[in-house]
């Protein structure tokens, strides 16, 4: 029987702790996934000033720690906070951490991006050697972290802590990369001759990414196609060539989701409960989101599409924008809720004031409020361009919100194209990138609605798929007994 495995991640953010998007979804989830599958899993992290503000019990585990960075000892503390047993470490150095947010303002990045995060990866070797822990793979992700696997093989091979060591490097999203100018290379306390085009070097800049990619023992992505998609001068950001050396070791695993917080049969956020056996709270959701955004109540009967999202060219909201005129002609409803890119915003605003009764936007992060609209909401749009994994769209199958998608990156590994003479499938998915193709797919999408048989069944359908933790657990370890065979097992 094998033993159990000692995990170690090491990210830049977490919930509860911490969040600016999906990683921290991860980041927080995941590990607990793991340890009930019997693994044992620690988390090292940034001590930013969100979570010293926050209502987090913290207890101080070690003291004036010491890292070496450019010609100095900078000294550092660690705090820890167990969650449903899994020890999370927050590695305190305030000038680096104490900020209002974790990477950057509105107007960019911290300019010591690159100082925060090389001392974030230098100091799990004295954390390790302090706690004396012995992790079987430390599991970093982004290009906050990819430093680790780095220095994992050219400057720790010999501490006795990570002698049997590997490392696992997931990419969330290949579009940001960590890059830093070359003349910073030296506070990275690496050879000169690691910085080329086989190492992290990327058009005379430093890039951390490559780095986590290169370095690594495995790699993953946060789904199937993504792993492939990455592969290609489409969506490989550049670094296409570095990932095809890399296939062997590249994995795609969808991310999973914690279905006690959504769950519509015990979700405590939106109006009245549902199961796929009982869908009379449905209804009372959509009148409840309806009545939130102020859409007319002669509209319930008419198709409400929900969307909750970054208002970004990524998400596709220049397709969206392309299509409201016919959306609004065709007397379907609309709420939007998310904050983004200021056109967007303006636009939006100016559209739900056009079609008033109709339209509803809030500009605004309000989790009960995307609580509602997946609960209420008929359909739920994602024309993303593309998309790493997604978790909305996961999100609504559990609601029974049937997601329309562009057909990239996790949304083809989680939506199954509908049929609607066999009464399969569980989402509407289109391929092009144009408004007409968008347009498309939402027709068939409001068609389908139409057929209240064969909508319920698609509802069923989506309702009864199990994209939950502990089957993307069940798969990582797996991969972390592969990753270490050739060391130990």
């Amino acid at each position: 029987m094998n033993r159990a495995l000692h995990i170690m991640f090491v990210v830049s953010e977490a919930v509860p702790f911490a969040k600016t998007g999906g990683l921290a979804d991860v980041a927080g989830s995941l590990p607990l996934a793991l340890s009930r599958a019997g693994m044992h899993l620690s988390v090292v992290m940034p001590l930013y000033g969100v979570i010293k503000q926050g209502n987090f019990t913290l207890t101080k585990e070690l003291t004036d720690l010491e890292v070496a960075f450019d010609f100095f000892k900078l000294t550092f503390d660690v705090y820890r906070a167990d969650v449903e047993g899994v020890s999370f470490y927050f590695i305190e150095r305030d000038e680096f951490f104490e900020r209002r947010q974790l990477y950057g303002t509105p107007k960019g990045d911290y300019f010591d991006n690159l100082e925060r995060y090389t001392f974030l990866a230098k100091t799990l070797l004295p954390v390790c050697q302090a706690l004396n822990l012995n992790p079987d793979i430390i599991h970093c992700h982004d290009w906050q972290s990819a430093l680790v696997p780095v220095y994992l093989r050219e400057k720790w091979r010999e501490a006795e802590c990570f002698a049997q060591t590997a490392s696992v490097f997931t990419i969330h999203n290949l579009a940001y990369q960590g890059l830093f100018r070359k003349e910073k290379y030296h506070l990275l306390d690496l050879d000169p001759s690691l910085f080329s085009i086989d190492g992290l070097e990327f058009y005379d800049q430093i890039n951390f990414l490559k780095a986590g990619i290169l370095w690594a023992d495995a790699i993953t992505t946060v789904s199937r196609q993504y792993s492939r998609e990455i592969q290609t001068p489409e969506f490989g950001c550049g670094l296409e060539g570095v990932l095809q050396s890399r296939a062997a070791s590249l994995t795609g695993i969808v991310n999973g989701v914690d279905y006690r917080t959504w769950n519509p049969a015990s979700d405590k956020l939106i109006a009245a409960p549902f199961s796929p056996g009982n869908l009379a709270g449905k209804t009372k959701n959509k009148k409840a989101l309806m009545e939130a955004f102020l859409l007319d109540a002669k509209l319930l009967e008419a198709p409400l599409f929900g969307m909750v999202s970054r208002l970004a060219d990524q998400k596709g909201l220049d397709l969206l924008s392309a299509i409201l005129p016919e959306l609004m002609a065709a007397k379907a409803t609309l709420v939007i809720l998310g904050t983004g890119e200021e056109k967007y915003h303006q636009l939006l605003t100016e559209a739900a004031q056009k079609y008033r009764g109709q339209l509803g936007i809030k500009i605004a992060f309000d989790n009960q409020l995307a609580h509602l609209i997946e609960a209420g909401a008929d359909m739920f749009l994602m024309p993303s361009h593309y998309e790493p994994c997604g978790l909305n769209q996961i999100y609504s199958l559990k609601y029974g919100t049937i997601p329309v998608v562009r057909a990239t990156g996790g949304l083809v590994d989680t939506i199954e194209p509908v049929d609607a003479q066999k009464k399969t499938g569980t989402g509407f998915r289109f391929t092009g990138k144009t408004p007409e193709a968008f347009w498309a797919c939402m027709q068939e999408a409001m068609q389908a609605y139409q057929n209240k048989t064969l909508w319920k069944q698609l509802m069923s359908n989506a309702m009864n798929q199990d994209f939950s933790w502990e089957a993307s657990a069940t798969m990582y370890e797996s991969l972390y007994r592969q990753t270490l065979a050739p060391i130990q097992f």
